[in-house]
């Protein structure tokens, strides 16, 4: 096992709420479908205590607002609490304003179902980009001290290529924040996705395990890894979608739950707000230790 403590995390929404399926599903209509999330959210809870994991949940705000017992759970537990906003709109949709009143209401209702101060945040499907990076601005205006959006890939929806791999502070004009990046490892030129959601789904997990050992040992840095409840759920309700998204969300929903046991015995894991303290801790006689971005 390695020494490095990487983090874990959770978007906690429902399966009828990602992005892929807003064609076929409206947000009006989210009340009238079958909610399993708490039921998934509680799988993954059992399994993290069995693997002694605490991990961040990235909460969405709507969740929050209809099962605040299920967010108290989570602290309870002694896990971190943090946003997924509250809508689950990709943010380069959103116009500034609308953005703040999504991550402010969202804020608002986990605090209150939480009893307890978020502090970071990460947007839906990673879309914090070049086109948006206002948000940034946002977030820490709003009082958020880190954000997980940002993923130095090229993606179709989202992605920063040329953003660092790694942990690091970005100054703005509203203060400075850290971004905690989707974790990548650096191969012919190219960043390429090694920690969680699809990726954890559609590929072996040797390279999983492959990748999160490379950066650890070679990089000397954390990975931070990521998934939603619904991943661990091959029964739910299916949608009639393009062969690519249905590709992109079903597949492998039988096998997440043994592979991610399987992680959390290869690997160390702990929430990314205790991953940034150790890592700024461990890294801070060792120049830099989170690196500075603008």
């Amino acid at each position: 096992m390695s020494l490095v403590v990487n983090a874990m995390s959770v978007d906690v929404e429902d399966y009828f709420q990602v992005s892929a399926f807003e064609r076929v599903v409206t947000r009006a209509e989210w009340g009238g479908f079958e909610s399993r999330v708490v039921t998934n959210t509680r799988h993954l809870l059992a399994l993290f205590e069995e693997h002694g994991v605490r991990s961040t949940f990235f909460v969405l705000g709507w969740v929050a607002d209809r099962f605040p017992s299920l967010v108290r759970e989570i602290a309870a537990l002694g896990h971190e609490v943090a946003s997924h906003g509250y809508h689950h709109e990709l943010v380069y949709t959103l116009t500034p304003a609308q953005f703040r009143e999504d991550v402010r209401r969202a804020k608002q209702a986990i605090e209150d179902a939480a009893g307890c101060v978020v502090r970071g945040y990460r947007a839906p499907s990673f879309t914090v980009t070049k086109a948006s990076l206002w948000a940034l601005d946002v977030l820490i205006e709003e009082g958020h001290e880190y954000d997980a959006s940002i993923f130095p890939i090229h993606h179709d929806r989202y992605g920063m290529p040329g953003a660092p791999r790694h942990p690091h502070l970005i100054d703005r004009a509203a203060g400075r924040i850290v971004e905690v990046p989707g974790s990548t490892v650096r191969l012919m030129g190219a960043n390429l996705p090694i920690a969680g959601g699809g990726y954890f789904r559609l590929l072996p997990y040797a390279w999983t395990r492959w990748g999160i050992h490379h950066v650890n040992q070679n990089d000397r840095q954390p990975v931070t890894f990521y998934l939603h409840p619904w991943e661990i759920d091959p029964a739910q309700p299916r949608f009639e979608v393009s062969h690519a998204t249905a590709l992109r969300h079903y597949t492998g929903l039988g096998e997440t739950r043994a592979r991610l046991s399987r992680l959390m015995t290869d690997f160390r894991f702990h929430s990314i707000s205790s991953m940034l303290a150790l890592h700024t801790a461990t890294t801070r006689s060792q120049a830099p230790g989170l690196a500075y971005a603008r």
